[in-house]
């Protein structure tokens, strides 16, 4: 199929994937792009709309060819965050600290983090070892807890503004943003055997020549995907510093623990810290109108009582001067998880005009400079063969899929919860939506 930088070109969901391939189709030189989302961008239930993300090289399999493709994109990302003009304001190395407590833990964590691959990277033993890290604000017992301090090429990026900075620069490069009524998406236009576009709430036709679904979490509501994507949720609460208490947390190193949560420096717009238990995530499980079972996303800007119940313990184990303060902020945070964690970056088998930038699986956001470029790759059908065998459309891994696998995630009751099951939430008080 031939691709012309004029040939029409629609993208379902302006969240960090969408937004980045609109970006480098613009960079590109491509001049009929239109983007679509029912939310003024940034999107508010997009998983990027954020204040911090972590930000390092991480592995998630102890398989060669997989540990291969995942460094090749990892280091585009992370060269994306450090050398392009567009992101690196974004970018904070601050480093990270990576750790767990159980032995089940510290074995995921050894496929996590190589320290023979590393030579800025140090071990973290003792308690007296995190809390030399900030003395002045971890002042924890972390009892049990050991693992790695990653110095450098590691740490955060502000998450919402780099997703509106690659936004605004795609708009500058001719891309269209279609939000709100007219760019909510109710179905895709699917005609003899292929997609041709969208239709949306107000009830306009687009038809496109090429149709790329970056729709996160709510992908599977517009395409059969043979259960390669579970919509899986997490949870954020943020805590308001004092202004005289800011400087303090100034250039404190992201603190993992792979089993409790994980919480980052303030940002210096709002002073705010943001904390997350750890867990292996919440669905959403619902039988379809032809009885399928599904996990089915929803937006909430509250956390469930069990959760923040993790949140203050994991403060109390490392800033219990933290562990009591009221929450300024609390939200869900939906990601789609396929069966291995491996994106799905593909020209759709059965629907030749179609393409998908789907399946983050709770790591997408780092790879927001460059990820764009992948899927324009895809669009132009010249994915590297040995990265294509890994972010195939691949329904054969998904067959019979156990909803509630783990993926390799710990945390929480260290098993897939369902919102179902939830008895109380939250009831924080915040009426800024901008922090969404």
């Amino acid at each position: 199929m031939t691709v012309t930088k004029s040939s029409s070109i629609l993208i379902i969901g302006a969240g960090t994937w969408g937004a980045s391939t609109a970006l480098h189709l613009g960079r590109r030189g491509y001049t009929n792009v239109t983007v679509l989302d029912p939310y003024t961008v940034p999107s508010a239930i997009s998983a990027g709309n954020d204040v911090n993300k972590i930000i390092s090289s991480g592995q998630y399999s102890n398989k060669k060819d997989e540990i291969e493709v995942n460094e090749i994109l990892a280091e585009e990302a992370f060269k994306g965050w450090t050398t392009d003009p567009l992101f690196k304001p974004y970018y904070h190395d601050t480093g990270v600290v990576m750790s767990a407590c159980s032995s089940a833990g510290l074995d995921r964590l050894g496929i996590r983090v190589r320290p023979e691959e590393e030579p800025d990277v140090s071990e973290v033993t003792k308690p007296e070892h995190f809390r030399q890290l900030a003395p002045a604000v971890l002042k924890g017992n972390f009892p049990g807890w050991r693992g790695y301090h990653i110095r450098s090429n590691a740490g955060w990026a502000h998450a919402r503004n780099a997703l509106v900075a690659a936004i605004r620069e795609a708009e500058k490069l001719g891309v269209k943003f279609v939000t709100g009524t007219q760019g909510r998406v109710i179905t895709l236009i699917f005609e003899n055997n292929d997609v041709k576009g969208a239709v949306t709430a107000d009830g306009k036709i687009w038809r496109a020549e090429q149709t790329v679904l970056c729709a996160g979490a709510n992908a599977a509501q517009f395409l059969d995907f043979k259960d390669q994507l579970r919509p899986t949720a997490w949870t954020l609460a943020h805590i308001q510093l004092k202004p005289e208490e800011r400087a303090l947390y100034k250039n404190l190193p992201v603190i993992f623990n792979i089993e409790k949560g994980f919480f980052f420096e303030p940002d210096e717009e709002r002073g705010e810290i943001k904390i997350c238990d750890e867990h292996p995530g919440y669905t959403n499980m619902v039988k379809s109108a032809d009885g399928h079972l599904m996990s089915l996303p929803f937006e909430k800007t509250q956390i469930p009582k069990e959760s923040e119940t993790r949140v203050r313990a994991l403060l109390s184990e490392t800033m219990p001067q933290l562990a009591d303060r009221p929450f300024s902020f609390a939200r869900v945070c939906w990601c789609a998880d396929t069966a291995n964690r491996e994106f799905i970056i593909d020209r759709h088998p059965e629907h030749p005009s179609l393409v998908l930038g789907c399946g983050a699986s709770g790591r997408g956001f780092k790879y927001l400079p460059s990820i764009g470029n992948l899927i324009v790759d895809a669009i132009e059908n010249k994915v590297p063969e040995k990265v294509h065998k890994l972010t195939r459309w691949s329904p054969d891994i998904a067959v019979d899929r156990k909803w509630r696998d783990t993926l390799g995630r710990f945390g929480g009751p260290n098993r897939v919860m369902d919102f179902h099951d939830v008895k109380e939430w939250t009831n924080v008080q915040d009426k800024d939506t901008a922090k969404l």
